[in-house]
This record gives C-alpha cells, structure tokens and sequence, in this order.
C-alpha cells in the first residue's frame, strides 16, 4: 500500500452538493467529447479533495465502472447489436492484450512510491492530452495491416492501453477508440460501441487485482462519496452529451488539453 494519507481525506467530508457537482462537471466535459471524464475526475480527486495517488486511482476506478455501465445500453442502443456483435474478433484481439495490461498495470501502480506514482501519472496524463488532440483534430485512416501483424498488434497495443487504464482509473475510450479506427478500419461510432465491450472486463480485472491490496479500503471508506460523485458525473456526461457540438472543437478540444497538461504539471510536482 503506498497511500500515505488517510483513507478519509477532510476535503472528502464537504458536502454532498459540491461533490455531486464537481462530478457532474467532470461529467459534462466528457460528455461534450463523447467520453467518460475519468481523466479529468482524476487529478480533482488528488487536488481538491485531498486523495493520495493510488487512492485517487482506486475511486476514479470505481466511479468509472459505474459511468461505463451506464452507458453501455444506451451506447449498444446506438449501433445495431447484430452490427456489433459481428466485430467480435476486433474485441477479443484487443482483450487478449489489454486484460493482462490490467492486471500488470494494477500491480505496478500498487508497489510504486506515491512520489513516483505522481509521476507516471502526470506522464499518463499528457499522454491523454495528445491522444485527445490527435482523434479530435485529425482525420484518421484505417494503417490496412495484413492479418498477420495486425493480431499482434492488437495484442500489445490492447496490453498498453490495459496498463495506462488501471493505473489511472479510466476506461481507456480514449486510447481504444483511435487504435480501433486506425488499426481495424472500423467507423468512430462503431468504434465507440467496441470500445465499452473492451473497457468493461478490463476494467473489472483491474478492480479485482486492486482489491487484494490494503489500499483497496479507500473505497469502503469513501462509498457516499464515491456514489454521490460518480451520480453526478452519469448526470453531467448527458447533460454533455445534449451540448455535443455546441462548442466548436477547434475551441473545445484545445482547452481540455490545456487542463491536463496543466494537472499534469501538478501532478508531477506533488509530493
């Protein structure tokens, strides 16, 4: 266990009102992306409300969970199940990969220093600048690999992103769903739909690998606060969703890349 806080920050007792609209805030800049937050949620959860690292980690985990399976009807809803249902082979290549990604991402971030967590984590997060920026601002086109490299492709590819998912507590839409267009040719919102079929047992082998560390406790101490967050971000990510394409990308886009790249600036000075 590297936390080295209490599992009960002070700032995590404020009242249920801003905690529910910090996550609902969360929740309206993925939503206006088409995304989950969690990148977001992440580095609020350390700065505002005092979590250690892995603790951070361990709630976004969570509360991304929750948002995903929320979504997932509504997104299958969106493409045809049969639709999906037929680009099973995409999914299971990408598991193969991403499923061990988890777990050993799960493992490394629980036997890190927090000083070094920090790091990886501000390193993680302009990661998630530069994807963002590069799947909203380019037009991307299937690389048209032979089936011989593109399976092991998928493999270790699906392994990176399990590994960057665990260790900050997202569900790697943001990563899944540029390498499902560019690696297997398919459309972004076949690829979105794909994406939450990937995310969904990853995530949840991340979950199990963190909950055999002490550290996992965290979140049995945080449950109202992890609910009450998590409900405003399922909040927020529609009331995002209702302004998709409001806000011109050329402003939207830039601006959200500017918020990691500045938490991560924190993040990589945070002690």
């Amino acid at each position: 266990m590297t936390t080295d806080q209490s599992p009960v920050p002070l700032r995590a007792t404020l009242s249920a009102p801003l905690v529910f609209g910090a996550g609902g805030a969360i929740g309206v800049l993925g939503g206006m992306i088409g995304l989950g937050g969690a990148e977001f949620r992440l580095p609020l959860l350390i700065s505002l409300f005092g979590f250690a690292a892995l603790s951070a980690v361990i709630l976004n985990k969570a509360m991304s969970l929750v948002v995903v399976l929320v979504a997932l009807p509504a997104r299958l809803a969106a493409v045809p199940a049969a639709e999906v249902a037929a680009r099973w082979p995409i999914a299971v290549n990408l598991l193969a990969g991403s499923l061990l990604g988890a777990w050993a991402g799960a493992s490394w971030a629980v036997r890190m220093r927090s000083s070094t967590l920090y790091k990886v984590l501000a390193v993680l997060m302009v990661l998630m600048a530069a994807a963002l920026v590069v799947t909203h601002t380019t037009a991307l086109d299937a690389l048209a690999l032979p089936l011989w490299a593109q399976v092991p492709a998928g493999v270790v590819v699906g392994f990176g992103i399990g590994v960057v998912a665990a260790i900050m507590g997202v569900a790697g839409g943001e990563l899944l769903i540029p390498t499902i267009v560019l690696l297997f040719g398919q459309d972004i919102k076949t690829a979105g739909s794909l994406s939450l079929l990937v995310s969904l047992p990853t995530m949840l082998v991340a979950f199990a690998r963190y909950s055999r560390d002490g550290s996992f406790a965290v979140l049995g101490a945080n449950l109202r606060f992890t609910a009450t967050m998590a409900a405003g971000s399922i909040v927020g990510a529609v009331l995002g969703g209702l302004l998709l394409g409001v806000f011109p990308d050329l402003v939207l886009i830039p601006l959200l890349a500017v918020m990691l790249l500045v938490s991560a600036f924190k993040l990589a000075r945070h002690d």
